[in-house]
């Protein structure tokens, strides 16, 4: 049988629980109410005031309203563009990309469409990105990087469809830091296989970073990788070509004796 005091404290929980769902539908429902009492002027207004303000989480709450209010409004242009941008600032980067798409693909003449792009570009890279990582010094350059490789490529589809964009130049120096980040990754693995005795695909690794990103920093290390690769695997002319080209480049290198 139950007690007294239990039976009242189930009563008392009860009429709890039954308050708590009574007090957040109001709120809800005046949430909802104050955004369909406005116009879309008002609503716009206020949410480019959140986000002067810095507060891009309740900007990108009433853009979305009224994205979903007024999909073919007279703002809706503009109301897309500042969403995008609410979440990059958010790090929203799925709705972000969504965004972005039905965006280019609807608007694809759009004077800002250069925009879109340039801002796909840097939500991909922001994906890649870990600010955690990097503040404690945590190299983890062997990550994954297609999210890097698609940044490449969408600051690239940029600066080929629209050369004359206020975004070009910014996109162009952002896809250098990209080839190294792209580069590391290929000397990381290499150095991975080297340490498993695979010398075969390390080498190839190093002899990629040399095709495709001669331009960055990570040259010397993928003929140095090279070099010791063949040297392990007794290819005296390929390991003589190498040691060549990084006596040319590199004079300074340790594995030059």
């Amino acid at each position: 049988m139950i007690s007294k005091i239990k039976l009242k404290n189930i009563i008392l929980s009860s009429v709890l629980v039954v308050l708590a769902g009574c007090s957040s539908a109001p709120e809800d429902e005046d949430v909802d109410l104050v955004l369909r009492s406005k116009s879309a002027q008002s609503l716009y207004e206020d949410a480019k005031e959140k986000m002067r303000l810095g507060n891009f989480n309740a900007a990108t709450e009433t853009l979305s309203a009224l994205d979903s209010r007024f999909p073919f409004g007279p703002l809706s242009h503009q109301v897309q563009l500042d969403l995008i941008y609410g979440y990059y600032k958010t790090g929203k980067t799925d709705e972000a990309l969504a965004t972005i798409d039905r965006f280019t693909r609807l608007n694809p003449n759009h004077s800002d469409v250069d925009y879109a792009i340039y801002m796909r570009g840097l939500t991909n890279m922001e994906v890649d990105s870990n600010l955690f990582q990097e503040l404690v010094g945590i190299d983890r350059s062997d990550r994954d990087p297609s999210n890097s490789r698609q940044a490449f490529n969408d600051f690239r589809r940029l600066i080929e469809k629209y050369p004359n964009s206020k975004y070009a130049a910014d996109a162009q120096k952002r896809m250098l830091h990209i080839k190294s980040r792209l580069a590391k990754y290929e000397i990381s693995i290499a150095r991975y296989y080297m340490r498993r005795d695979a010398y075969v695909a390390a080498a190839n690794r190093g002899r990629y970073v040399i095709e495709h990103y001669p331009d960055t920093t990570h040259v010397q290390e993928a003929l140095e990788i090279m070099v010791e690769c063949y040297d392990q695997l007794q290819l005296d002319e390929l390991k003589n070509n190498a040691m060549k080209t990084l006596k040319l480049n590199y004079p300074n290198s340790s594995f030059i004796s």
